[in-house]
């Protein structure tokens, strides 16, 4: 699967998904349609990537969207919202209810965002605000009537307080977000998404567990694709979870300087030949920072 190739999601009933392009990375950034009786569209990719998920609506013969539905508003989900409101004029918007307002007025999310992924920013565009009124939020245990089968949204705070989770009834998916880390379909791996600021270890061991009680039959992974689910998936990203902050944890007491921790963690990545170098670099900058303000905000010795 290339940048820009769309493909059914298997074992689903009309569901589909684009290889965004996202960070010009193959196999990193992946959005969801969901071709109901009321269209849906689960995450949106950076501005900048949206003509890739124009290209999957048009392929798929999607004239009109009932709703764009990002699992939370940082900007590599929910960076196009704004891009697809205005070319969608009667979708409503629908996310977490403390996402909402940053897509009505996305300047503290830009702000953010920027602080977040530095040298990264030069991949995306500023994203488009949304009309108040067509931007609603959601809470934990809410359901989208799409006509032919119903989403119900569970709350997954770990990797952001503003993110959720949409579990398709008609063939048991469930749209995970970063709430499962990220899976690197070539190397077939689990990977940690700590970015931060908002990045909390047991929240998001909490999330896995909720993933765990849905028990779904597959999981559609942000970054990257679908893939069946079972139960050493879970466990396998606890454990990736808990290992990555333990890592992180240790390695500040030895050297006691949270800069030399980060250049540590970036020249020793392992996903150099997966992602590229310059992808895999700042992947590991971005995912060691948002640790070490989770330990800052929770005590080292938690």
């Amino acid at each position: 699967m290339a940048i820009g190739d769309v493909e059914p999601v298997p074992d689903s009933t009309d569901i589909y998904y684009v290889d965004s392009g996202m960070y010009e990375v193959e196999k990193y950034g992946s959005v969801y349609l969901i071709d109901a009786e009321k269209p849906a569209l689960v995450d949106t990719g950076i501005a900048a990537d949206r003509e890739a998920v124009f290209g999957m609506l048009d392929e798929v013969g999607v004239d009109d969207l009932a709703y764009i539905l990002p699992t939370h508003v940082h900007l590599d989900h929910a960076g196009g919202a704004g891009y697809l409101a205005e070319r969608y004029p009667d979708a409503t918007v629908m996310t977490h209810e403390l996402g909402a307002p940053h897509l009505v007025d996305p300047s503290r999310l830009v702000e953010g965002t920027k602080a977040a992924v530095e040298d990264q920013w030069r991949f995306y565009d500023e994203p488009l605000p949304i009309d108040e009124e067509r931007v609603e939020g959601l809470t934990d245990g809410d359901e989208i009537d799409l006509g032919d089968r119903t989403l119900t949204v569970h709350h997954a705070p770990g990797h952001a307080p503003h993110q959720v989770m949409f579990h398709d009834d008609g063939d048991d998916v469930l749209f995970v977000g970063d709430a499962l880390g990220i899976w690197e379909p070539r190397s077939r791996t689990l990977r940690q998404t700590s970015p931060p600021s908002q990045f909390h270890l047991q929240k998001a061991l909490d999330d896995v567990r909720t993933i765990e009680d849905i028990d779904p039959e597959t999981v559609c992974f942000g970054h990257f694709g679908p893939r069946p689910y079972d139960a050493d998936l879970a466990e396998a990203y606890k454990r990736v979870l808990v290992e990555w902050v333990e890592a992180i944890r240790q390695k500040r007491a030895e050297l006691g300087d949270d800069e030399a921790v980060i250049d540590h963690f970036v020249e020793h990545t392992q996903m150099d030949e997966v992602w590229g170098a310059r992808k895999a670099r700042d992947e590991e900058r971005l995912n060691t920072r948002g640790v070490l303000g989770y330990l800052d905000y929770v005590g080292d010795d938690e």
